[in-house]
């Protein structure tokens, strides 16, 4: 690994990766974007998964880094639907998951889980010996909410509230202490967000209520 990348300073004798600081910068852009439903969110998660990567690397986390290459796909994906809906509408339309939505998340968390859990464990190379499960949950539950954020569905923030119930512990015990700050401030960030979206379904779904009547 370059010297760049292992580059950081020491706080309270413990050393922060600049890319890991870097890295959770542009993450709390991500969401603090993604509340606003612009289609930056997307490039600004493109290049915070770029740091955290290389942070993941430097850090020997490799569970966390895999979650990262996870991300570039998805976000390549969610980048074009999010380009679609708002070119086709100029402003974003989103809408809570409907019940078949919500078991194929529920189903996909969770099995998806189990099965990932086994290969974390199976495999020496990945060097996870904290709580595969853990590992597992995190890299799962991040490309489900993900995907949901991508189909503009308000459930997605409900996802990362979840992930981040674990996200916390499984960082500091990685010893990427800036990701496990960050993941506090996801959670206040997330829950603004929350609401954010469903008052914006609300006032959507009023707006067509209207146009039906004026119709």
């Amino acid at each position: 690994m370059s010297s760049w990348a292992q580059a950081g300073v020491t706080v309270f004798g413990e050393k922060l990766l600049w890319t890991d600081v870097l890295g959770n910068v542009f993450s709390l852009a991500t969401v603090w974007l993604a509340m606003r439903r612009t289609i930056w969110t997307w490039p600004v998660q493109l290049i915070g998964a770029v740091l955290l990567f290389t942070a993941s690397v430097s850090a020997h986390a490799p569970g966390n880094a895999l979650k990262q290459v996870m991300f570039l796909v998805l976000v390549s994906y969610g980048w074009v639907k999010w380009m679609r809906g708002i070119h086709e509408t100029r402003d974003l339309p989103v809408r809570p998951a409907t019940g078949r939505e919500r078991t194929v998340l529920v189903a996909a968390l969770v099995g998806g889980t189990a099965v990932v859990a086994l290969l974390f464990a199976g495999i020496p190379w990945l060097q996870i010996t904290w709580s595969p499960l853990a590992n597992a949950y995190i890299f799962v539950g991040s490309a489900v909410a993900t995907f949901a954020q991508s189909r503009a569905l308000v459930d997605f923030w409900i996802v990362w509230v979840l992930v981040d119930l674990v996200g916390v512990p499984l960082a500091i015990k990685s010893g990427l202490y800036v990701s496990g700050a960050a993941y506090v401030v996801f959670f206040v960030m997330v829950i603004a967000g929350l609401r954010n979206w469903l008052k914006q379904y609300r006032r959507q779904r009023r707006c067509a209520e209207l146009e039906a009547v004026a119709a």
